[in-house]
């Protein structure tokens, strides 16, 4: 593959231990199964971001909280091997490092619980302590398992310093505050989060207002993505709907932050949102059709050159980030 410039990427978010159980079907309340598998793993929706930027080549730093404990010891370990940036990785003495017990069905679908420990103990202080390695980056990455005014204070921190920005709203409130909305350059929710967001379900067929809405809210632009279905982008004029590849799905976790990842990594390289968004939803793709979560997640070298080289209406996107809140 042809070199090209290195591209910066700070991820502001939680870093959690994965606890995967592998089952027949997804219990029901109350219901004891047994299982038919189990690892642990790397999780975290900024984690998982983080490496996913990286591994397609990013300089990535990331800002999180772990504890000192086992886990946090072998959540820096792993950043550090995949690469990312551990300086603003702060170790918590009075509280665990977060864990996330999954459970995965036959058919690649799962439920999630999130305790998210030390990751709570991020503040904006921790932000404006990292402001440095925001200003160096082109692109900002932020989601919603840390606490919200940390969340805030990242992406202001990140529009001040001219950098693009990404909100993954995940997991999602109904009542997130209108001015966040106003700091995203991208809102990038899933279908189950743009229900949450907007306080009412998704009409099949009717995704394309759904995302007009969000913009309408403040965001800059929007990615709806929509599973097996691919995403939906709306950047203020006609939304445009990119299909997914037809694989056979064997682990869908982490899917999500697959796509956001590769986003954030192929819009900090100066590709235009819709390439960018087409690209991640064929990186996305890939991961789906391997276990676990980070584990799943392609390298750069493993990528079709197609999908990987840059495009010809590719430029460094940082000088036009608005410096401005919208």
């Amino acid at each position: 593959m042809a070199a090209l410039p290195q591209p910066a990427v700070c991820v502001v978010g939680a870093a959690l231990v994965d606890l995967i159980a592998y089952v027949p079907r997804l219990p029901r309340v109350g219901e004891t199964l047994h299982g038919t598998g189990f690892r642990i793993g790397h999780g975290g929706k900024g984690a998982n971001q983080a490496v996913m930027a990286a591994l397609l080549g990013a300089r990535v730093s990331m800002l999180t909280r772990v504890g000192r404990d086992v886990f946090g010891e072998g959540m820096l370990e792993n950043f550090r091997a995949r690469g990312v940036d551990t300086t603003h990785v702060l170790v918590t003495e009075d509280a665990p490092s977060g864990v996330a017990p999954i459970a995965v069905d036959p058919n690649g679908d799962n439920a999630i619980v999130i305790v998210t420990g030390a990751n709570e103990r991020l503040t904006p202080d921790d932000v404006e302590r990292a402001r440095g390695a925001i200003a160096a980056a082109d692109v900002v990455v932020c989601q919603l398992e840390i606490p919200l005014e940390v969340t805030e204070a990242a992406l202001r921190v990140a529009r001040e310093e001219s950098a693009r920005t990404i909100l993954n709203p995940a997991p999602a409130v109904e009542d997130l505050p209108g001015r966040l909305y106003g700091l995203a350059d991208v809102l990038c929710p899933n279908e189950l989060e743009t229900e949450l967001l907007l306080g009412r379900p998704l009409e099949p067929g009717r995704e394309a207002d759904a995302a007009a809405e969000l913009v309408a809210r403040g965001a800059g632009s929007v990615i709806l993505t929509l599973g097996e279905r691919g995403c939906l982008v709306h950047a203020g004029g006609e939304p445009t709907r990119l299909p997914a590849d037809a694989v056979d799905a064997v682990d869908t976790t982490g899917a999500g932050d697959a796509f956001v990842g590769s986003l954030a990594y192929f819009l900090a390289r100066g590709e235009p949102l819709l390439e960018a968004a087409a690209r991640a939803n064929r990186i996305a793709a890939i991961s789906v059709q391997r276990p676990g979560t980070q584990t799943s997640f392609p390298a750069a070298d493993a990528l079709p050159e197609e999908l990987y080289a840059a495009s010809s209406a590719a430029s460094r996107p940082k000088a036009e980030a608005p410096s401005s809140e919208s």
